[in-house]
């Protein structure tokens, strides 16, 4: 296995990668609906998970810290499902 591999953060920089990229697909496509709407949600919260881990490095940090910062990914996705919600009606 290649050095580069071995790294968490380039391992974690690759996913990034590819997440935004379907992101930037399932824009790209034009996909619209609730399906959608979640499949972005999901990629978005996977990527700021992996940002707060890997990148600023709070996979060993208390639990209170990573409690707060993952709460806070969290309560601002399901605002945003919320609001998203809300329009529909």
């Amino acid at each position: 296995m290649s050095a580069f591999f071995l790294n968490p953060a380039n391992r974690a920089w690759l996913v990034l990668l590819v997440a935004t990229g379907a992101t930037w697909w399932l824009g790209d496509v034009g996909a619209a609906g609730t399906g959608a709407i979640l499949a972005m949600l999901a990629i978005a919260f996977i990527k700021g998970r992996l940002v707060i881990l890997e990148f600023m490095e709070l996979q060993g940090a208390p639990l209170v810290w990573r409690l707060l910062l993952e709460g806070w990914l969290i309560l601002v996705g399901g605002l945003i499902l919320l609001a998203y919600w809300i329009s529909l009606k």
